[in-house]
């Protein structure tokens, strides 16, 4: 059937319309949860509808993981004890940009943990992994807590640029020049504390002993509550190289060796650690995967990142946490009502059943001098504790350090 004229030249002007209603980058907000960047997403569900969800944007994994209902909607779920293997989306839409998945060929969702959750203590049901972002521009705003993603070539990038190794999974590696040697650092957006191998931290301990060190890991550091989190030897370290930029103060956690070795088969090169979170607040990272560059820019001034209640805490599966340890504060536990084992019901009469890490952290936190009101529960029984918010790891006593950067290892 020929149509008239007219008829086409609407049909194609409303086409070039759609085609240009598409954006190629969108911008969306970030909720900063534990230092973890966050944002809302839709997943297209095979009944035509779509659902809205929370997503974790994690540079640092190459796999795919949903929640066990997330995995429900989107196909076929297969699971054992631990572990369940589902379909991944279609795609992914981010404030109307559709993000293509076709390099996930399968998804993960935990077994024995709340259905709607991803891990104990996350408020996520997605995350968006190193195989899907590799695909794209990033920038993260972590000031103006904005996330921006689109086509390669259409975001600019602003401050100081790096080349970088990116393996063939999307993972990042940073070289970076650290008196003299150069070492490769992970850029892992998905982390919130940064990591450096145990045996360089010790070298770089002996090397600076006026480097503030503590021990347990508090606020940030208190990644997921693994148990020996509690032992973690946190060290302030006072300049640390990164690529291009110069990272000031960062509070970095001990990368046990097996764990290490595992993260450095993953990435296909040799490894030192990453930085995370903690270390990236003030700054907007961009990331050009299509040409191995990451950019960093400084657009705040630093903020105190370890103002927090002295306690290590571990989620659990039923949204309780137990205290994992008490950390010391000037050679004495820092609140010594309380004993591994507690549970931490809430904080100042907010709950912490049920929260986020990072939403519990948030009402542990506040200025050094400040009293939290801590309702525990001890073999059965409930009791209050006042805390104190201590400033641990303070980076005063960095600034005295004789020399300014890493040592050098031999």
């Amino acid at each position: 059937m020929k149509l008239a004229p007219a008829v086409v030249a609407t049909l194609i002007a409303s086409s070039t319309v759609i085609a240009q209603s598409a954006p190629k980058s969108v911008t969306v907000p970030i909720t900063l949860d534990h230092n973890r960047v966050v944002i809302d997403v839709y997943i297209p569900l095979p009944d035509g509808t779509s659902k809205r969800v929370r997503a974790w944007v994690d540079s640092g994994n190459s796999g795919m993981t949903m929640s066990q209902r997330v995995a429900a909607l989107v196909g076929p779920v297969s699971c054992d004890k631990q572990l369940c293997t589902a379909k991944p989306p279609s795609e992914i839409l981010v404030g109307g940009l559709k993000i293509s998945v076709h390099d996930v060929h399968e998804a993960h969702a935990p077994a024995g943990v709340p259905t709607d959750l991803m891990d104990p203590g996350m408020g996520t049901e997605i995350n968006l992994p190193s195989t899907v972002l590799r695909n794209y521009d990033v920038v993260i705003d972590y000031p103006n807590r904005q996330f921006t993603i689109g086509e390669p070539g259409s975001l600019t990038f602003k401050g100081d640029s790096a080349k970088v190794l990116i393996s063939a999974s999307g993972l990042i590696q940073v070289p970076s020049k650290i008196e003299g040697p150069i070492y490769n650092l992970a850029l892992d957006v998905g982390a919130s504390i940064s990591l450096i191998s145990s045996s360089l931290l010790t070298g770089w301990q002996k090397a600076h002993p006026t480097w503030p060190v503590m021990h347990g890991a508090v606020g940030a550091a208190n990644m997921w509550g693994t148990p020996d989190e509690a032992q973690w030897e946190m060290v302030r370290v006072h300049e640390l190289p990164f690529g291009a930029t110069r990272l000031a103060n960062v509070a970095v956690a001990p990368f046990a060796g097996n764990r290490l070795d595992f993260f450095a088969k993953r990435a296909g090169v040799p490894t030192i650690g990453l930085i995370g979170g903690n270390a990236l607040r003030q700054y907007v990272v961009g990331i050009d995967y299509a040409h191995s560059a990451v950019y960093l820019q400084r657009t705040s001034a630093a903020a105190p990142d370890m103002d927090v209640v002295g306690l290590t805490l571990h989620p659990e599966n039923d949204g309780r946490y137990t205290v994992l340890g008490v950390a010391d504060f000037e050679g004495k536990p820092s609140v010594p009502e309380v004993k591994a084992g507690d549970a931490l019901l809430g904080v100042d009469g907010a709950p912490a059943t049920g929260a986020t890490m990072g939403q519990v952290w948030s009402l542990l936190g506040g200025t050094p001098g400040q009293t939290r009101s801590l309702t525990l529960e001890r073999d059965g029984k409930r009791f209050t504790a006042d805390a104190p918010v201590r400033r641990f790891l303070s980076p005063k006593a960095a600034a005295h350090s004789p020399r300014k950067t890493a040592p050098k290892q031999h």
